[in-house]
This record gives C-alpha cells, structure tokens and sequence, in this order.
C-alpha cells in the first residue's frame, strides 16, 4: 500500500514542533553537559584534597615517627612542603581533645583544636595564615566525622559558582591529632560563565529566529500556493484567464509555464475552429454532388404522380377529377416540405447565443408536441438536472441559441414520436457534465420504441438517410448542423433504445 504524504498544513505544523524540540534538546544537552562537567570537577578536586590530606599526614608521620607533644614549627614546615605542589589547596592540624573553632593569635603550642594553618598557593599578596572563617563549620563537620570514624571524612557543599569540599584524616602513630585540607572546585562559568551563557544565548536566539523566519516563510508560500491553485481550479477550462505571479520564483515558474500553455490552447482553438469551418465549408461543397442527385430525386418523383395523375384526370370525370387533384396537392405539400428542409440545410447556420435558464426553455420547448403525443397515446417526460437556487432558478446558465436548439429538439421529438408505439414513453432530459474540456450542455431525448441499428447509427445524421418509410433523412442532419454551430456534436448513445444527445460546451469558446 503507497504511503500517504501528509498535508503541507501537517508538515507545518511539525516543523514547527520539531525545531522547538531541537531547541529544547540543546538547552538540556547543554545543561546535562554542565552537570555532568561540575560533577567530575567536583570529584577530582576531592581526590586532590583526599591525597593532599593523606600527603600531609604521611609527611609528619615520617617526620616524627612517635607521639609526642604537637610542635607547631614542624607542623608549619609539613604544610608548607605537602601542600607545595597542590595548587589551590589549604591546610592544616588539628587535635581532638580541645573544641574551639579558630586558634587565638597567643594560643600555646600545646594547645588543643587547630594548630597549624598554611596555603602555600595563595594567589594574594603576602603569606595566608588565618583559617578561612566561612568555611570554618565545613572544616570541623569533616574533622568531627574523621575523630568519631577514626578514618578519612570528607563534607561537601555546594554553591551557585562553587563547591567547597573538606577533608580530613587522622595522622598514624599520633592518636587524636588529624590533618585536614580545603579546596574549592570553582564552575567553568565563573570565569568564562558571562562569555558561555552569551554565545549559548546568541545560537538559541538565531536558531529560534531561524526557525520561525522559515515557519512564517512556508506559511507565506503555503498561502500563495493555495492562491496559485484557486486560480487554477476553475471548473470551466474556458473561462481560464491568464493569472498573476504569486511573487515566488518557483510558483512564478508555474504560473509563466501556465500562461504560456493558456496561449498556446488558445492558439490552437482558433486553428481548430479556423480549420473546422475550412472543413464544414468543404464537405457541404462535396455533398452538392449528393444533394443534386437526391433532390433530383426526391422532386422528380412526385412530378412523375402529378403528371400521371392529371393526365388521368383531363380522360376522366369530374369526381376523378377532384381526387386527383387532392393527390396533386399532396405531392406539391411533399416538394415543399423538401425544398424548405433544403434550404435551412443549405443555409449557414450562425446562432445567436445568450444564457438560457434550461428550467424555463426545455418544458416550454417540450410542450409544444404535447397535443401530438396525446394524439399517438404517448407520454412525454422532461427532466432537468442542474443546480439551481431556492426558486427553482439555474445558478449557472448556459449559453446558446435558444431557437436554433428549440429547432434541434423538435426535430428530434418529432422523430421520437414517429417510431414510438402506443402506450410508450419519450424522455426530454437537459444536464450539466463535466469533461476533460470543461462543462457541457446535454440534452438528450431518448423513446422506448423498436431504437436504431448499431451499423446505421453513424449513417442516420447523414443527409437523405432515413430508417422510416416516408421520411426525408434531413432532421437529423440539422440537429448535428445545429450542434456543430455551436462547438458541439449530435450523436446516437451506445443503448439498445433510441438516445439521442446533443453535446454543446456550457459556454462557447472566445
């Protein structure tokens, strides 16, 4: 099964909910990348601090191998050389058996809580050697932990621009005293974070620009390409005018490539209506030769009676006398109804269009032949199918020679009434169709008589040919002469009745 590509409006629509979700997807990778950046961040300079502690320990440890009073110079000298080569950590000692916070400028070298404080990397002038009042909570919640674990401890917290993570840990052989250290794992953005957060800013910014300057752009395009195809989707192909450019190169494209087919069709209608008339004018000077011969015939003939019979009159009496003459003028009747047909065939026939509301036209036309229907005991039944508004009235009227197309039907009727038995049914029905050359106008009159053959049905519209005893064979050739005035064609239906169509375009062509 062939996929269904989804409306223009549809795909709109997701691309508009694509490029917000591509949005989106930017801003939480970003935010995910940052996350994930300041965690490893914070866990390596926790290692850091972690060896740098371990480091200090180890240092004094070697240094003084056994328990001894603390000595607040070999301290100092231990932070110095441990914390020499890391980098934006701070250091000290502390011992468990006393509980104040800071030690006091005069505090003895034996004295309990902090001992020693050194930050040999301190990016300020001079040498640091006060404990970093803020994070002093921090410092002893890690040493607290690391006291009552008897192992390493570590407190984390975490800031807007920052992390400040504590470490503390016991040093071996010294029971109750501990080293502890201070980093600060500082964001990528709290140097660079005014810089980033204005180039992230910037590509949101011209990607949301992007992105709806195309949304407006294929709504505009969208909008001009339903224009473009109003224009193009006119019911009557006749009534296409040239149509403007939409104002964008590729419907521009079509709509030249479509004027330029509108010339071109216009062109060859005229060439083909030029060439129709050269044709119509050539095969009425070939049928001369037929139409000589047959009126010849068809005069001749009824001569031939009245002469007979006025002969037999001028030996005969008078009642003889009186009936031929009866019979003569029968036969001039005859010749007259002959010559008169022959002469609306011969005639060019040029109509003289206007619009015809068929609701009105066909029933008027129709009940002229009522009296002879009832005469012959057959029903005659229109029917007209078309739109029409709430009075009845057709909204698009058709365009045509009304008397010239009421000369077709009663010929056509009348024709119909001649083969119809008793008891059967003539259908006069005028509709609306639509064709691959646009809307036409059809009026077909179809019987339930005996109908015609298929091989005489391309005969019957030719002159002189006629399928009932007695007739002419000249109605049906100016129905089709009627029909080709206007642009249109008389034909035989393919249905085993007789159904006879005449096809004319809704409007004539310009």
């Amino acid at each position: 099964m062939p996929l269904v590509r989804p409306r223009f409006s549809t795909q709109l629509s997701l691309l508009r909910a694509l490029a917000a979700v591509l949005c989106a997807s930017l801003v939480a990778i970003v935010w995910l990348m940052a996350s994930c950046t300041e965690g490893q961040r914070i866990a390596s300079a926790r290692q850091r601090a972690s060896d740098a502690c371990e480091a200090i320990a180890s240092h004094y440890t070697l240094s003084l191998p056994h328990a001894t009073e603390p000595n607040v110079q070999l301290l100092h000298d231990v932070l110095n050389a441990a914390l020499a080569a890391s980098a934006g950590i701070e250091g000290g000692f502390w011992r468990a058996d006393a509980s104040y916070s800071a030690p006091p400028a005069s505090a003895p070298e034996h004295a309990g809580g902090f001992l020693a404080y050194a930050f040999p990397s301190y990016p300020g002038s001079g040498i640091k050697r006060d404990i970093p009042e803020a994070e002093t909570p921090l410092i002893l919640s890690a040493l607290s932990a690391a006291s009552t674990a008897v192992r390493t401890a570590a407190e984390i917290v975490g800031r807007r621009r920052e992390a400040v993570i504590a470490i503390a840990c016991p040093v071996n052989g010294h029971t109750g005293l501990y080293a502890w250290t201070l980093v600060r794992a500082q964001s990528m953005l709290v140097h660079q974070g005014d810089t980033i957060v204005a180039t992230f800013a910037v590509v949101l910014a011209v990607l949301f620009a992007v992105s709806l300057y195309l949304a407006f752009a294929l709504c505009a395009w969208r909008d001009k390409l339903v224009r473009l195809d109003t224009a193009l989707s006119n019911d009557d192909a006749d009534s296409i005018g040239s149509i403007s450019c939409p104002g964008e190169p590729e419907l521009d494209r079509i709509a030249h490539a479509f004027n330029r087919w509108i010339a071109r069709t216009r062109d060859a209608r005229e060439q083909a209506s030029e060439l129709e008339t050269r044709l119509a004018h050539a095969h009425r000077v070939a049928l001369l030769g037929t139409l000589a011969a047959e009126v010849a015939h068809e005069i001749r003939n009824p001569a031939g009676a009245m002469r007979l019979k006025a002969e037999n009159a001028l030996a005969g009496d008078a009642s003889r006398q009186q009936s031929a003459l009866r019979s003569i003028l029968g036969q001039i009747e005859r010749i007259e109804i002959q010559v008169s047909r022959l002469l609306a065939l011969t005639q060019p026939v040029t109509p003289r269009i206007e619009p015809v509301d068929p609701g009105t036209w066909l029933p008027e036309s129709v009940q002229t032949h009522d009296e002879l229907a009832r005469s012959k005991g057959v029903a005659l039944t229109v029917a007209c199918t078309m739109p029409t508004t709430s009075t009845g009235e057709t909204t698009d009227r058709p365009v045509f020679d009304p008397a010239q197309m009421r000369r077709a039907l009663d010929n056509l009727i009348v024709n119909s009434l001649a083969h119809v038995r008793p008891g059967g049914t003539v259908h006069i029905e005028a509709s609306r169709r639509a064709s691959p050359c646009g809307m036409r106008f059809v009026l077909e009159v179809a019987d339930d008589g005996p109908g015609v053959a298929e091989a005489e049905r391309a005969r019957i519209f030719e002159p002189f040919v006629s399928a009932r005893p007695g007739g002419c064979g000249l109605g049906l050739t100016l129905v089709r002469e009627i029909a080709a005035s206007h642009g249109g064609n008389a034909y035989h239906a393919a249905t085993p009745t007789a159904c006879f169509v005449i096809d004319i375009p809704w409007r004539p062509s310009c």
